[in-house]
């Protein structure tokens, strides 16, 4: 039985494409290896969003130099979105790679597999499934509930696939292709599976998650070409998974947070009550060189109509400091937006030259060492606000989805469990002895405040419903390659 080993760069989609990956492969007779010696296939599942990814996955794969010298049968793949772009450049440049793998083909594996140890010459195969798309799901409801795999705690779905926007920094629309939807049914389907299972809340995933479209659900109204079917995707789920507790969802585009997106916010509770909402920029300038097609106006109308139809929400969001052209007033201006929106929260990066984008016929005029300085600045101002926000909440209640073991432990008395607030805040609570405890929804008194946590002391009563018993199942971790000194 041929066993394998994924590495995943990136984000939740690529998590989420190893995942699905992974289960191709076990419903095709493989197992999954824990060290590379003992795997006869090793894919490293890429990203290629942000600069050096293709020198990260060279690095990476040249250290299986040695253990493909002593095994020559060892299958190494490619797979993600570096695979798509760069296709058969991979092979000719990396003769170390047997297999190229793009999103749209992972359902290939085990074929391709098969074949490489027939004798097949290395292939590429990065075909976008633009005419019958394709949508690899979970694992199915009867292997759940039969015990065959733990479902977990939380767990991400996808709706749809590629992207019809144009930002001019971003590789996403050449890697992923043009947006395609999976169908409402499919999706509906997966999440009621996943909740009979166990799983407490789901993540839907997109490239541009609220621009969704299916019409088998009800028609969008008006007149407005922001208006998607994303607002009646979330109030199906609502109406045919009642027993799920908590619906996130991610990464959306500002354009499409429309009234009814926020009418559905107001009238859903199992809405998490927190949305991370790239912005990228707070300048117009920028804005617009990016081809974000919103201003800063547009932007801050939209989410305050958001914050006012729930209050206490939280925001989070996507900055990139250093676009082409960016000077220390459209830099100050994006200072300004973080404060003015008030988020808890936010990614920032760097910006850096990918490949296919327009982005490249601008001149990247910032010098590192500015950039290097203007993101040190953006996390003064976020560390800020998020500490002042994370102390406020101390001495409030808080329903946390307790999802994994705490990497560090917290507090004195013991070991210590970790999850999520509806808010999306981290929280430390005590592990109570002989109780299980992951995947449970239980109300914390909020004690203290860490730099990016809190910690909490459970109520009386919500240590009273768990039961007797050891946790077997938490949330998905990334796995990393462990290589076996060559002797």
């Amino acid at each position: 039985m041929p066993r394998f080993l994924i590495q995943t760069f990136g984000c939740q989609m690529n998590a989420h494409d190893s995942a699905r990956m992974s289960e191709v492969l076990v419903r095709s007779g493989f197992e999954e290896a824990t060290e590379v010696a003992d795997a006869d296939l090793i894919i490293f599942n890429t990203c290629s969003v942000r600069e050096h990814a293709e020198q990260k996955l060279r690095s990476e794969a040249g250290k299986l130099a040695p253990e493909k010298k002593r095994r020559p049968d060892l299958v190494v793949a490619v797979a993600g979105c570096v695979a798509q772009q760069e296709g058969d450049a991979l092979l000719r440049s990396m003769p170390l790679v047997d297999l190229v793998i793009g999103p749209d083909n992972a359902s290939e594996l085990p074929e391709l597999y098969h074949q490489q140890t027939q004798g097949a010459p290395p292939v590429a195969r990065t075909v976008f499934d633009v005419d019958a798309p394709r949508f690899l799901a979970a694992t199915s409801a009867l292997q759940l509930s039969s015990g065959a795999h733990a479902a977990p705690t939380s767990a991400y779905v996808t709706t749809m696939k590629g992207c019809d926007e144009r930002c001019s920094f971003c590789v996403v629309p050449y890697t992923r292709g043009p947006e395609r939807y999976r169908p409402s049914t499919e999706i509906l389907d997966e999440i009621d599976a996943l909740v009979r299972a166990g799983t407490k809340e789901v993540t839907l995933l997109g490239q541009t998650v609220d621009s969704y479209r299916d019409d088998a659900l009800p028609a969008v109204t008006g007149d407005d070409p922001d208006e998607s079917q994303f607002p009646a995707l979330l109030r199906a789920i609502a109406a045919h998974v009642p027993g799920l507790a908590r619906l996130r969802y991610t990464s959306p585009h500002p354009r499409h947070l429309v009234p009814s997106l926020i009418a559905a916010h107001g009238d859903l509770p199992l809405l998490a009550r927190h949305v991370h909402m790239p912005v990228q920029s707070g300048s117009d300038r920028m804005l617009k060189r990016m081809i974000r097609r919103y201003t800063r106006a547009e932007y801050v109308a939209r989410v305050r109509a958001l914050v006012h139809a729930v209050p206490g929400l939280t925001l989070s969001t996507d900055v990139i400091v250093g676009f082409p052209g960016e000077t220390e007033d459209d830099f100050k201006a994006t200072l300004s937006l973080v404060s003015e929106v008030g988020f808890t929260s936010l990614f920032g990066f760097k910006y850096s030259p990918r490949p296919h984008t327009p982005a490249l016929k601008l001149a990247d005029d910032v010098t590192p060492e500015t950039k290097a300085e203007r993101l040190a600045r953006l996390f003064e101002v976020i560390d800020g606000q998020q500490r002042r926000h994370l102390d406020s909440r101390v001495g409030q209640t808080a329903r946390v989805l307790i999802e994994n073991d705490s990497k560090a432990q917290r507090q004195a008395e013991g070991p210590t469990v970790s999850g999520r607030t509806e808010h999306n805040e981290i929280v430390h609570v005590a592990r109570p002895v002989g109780k299980r405890i992951i995947g449970e929804i239980v109300t914390c008194t909020i004690t203290a405040a860490f730099k990016h946590s809190l910690s909490g002391l459970m109520d009386a009563s919500a240590l009273g419903k768990l039961v007797d018993g050891d946790d077997v199942r938490s949330a998905p971790r990334k796995r990393s390659l462990r290589l076996s000194p060559v002797v």
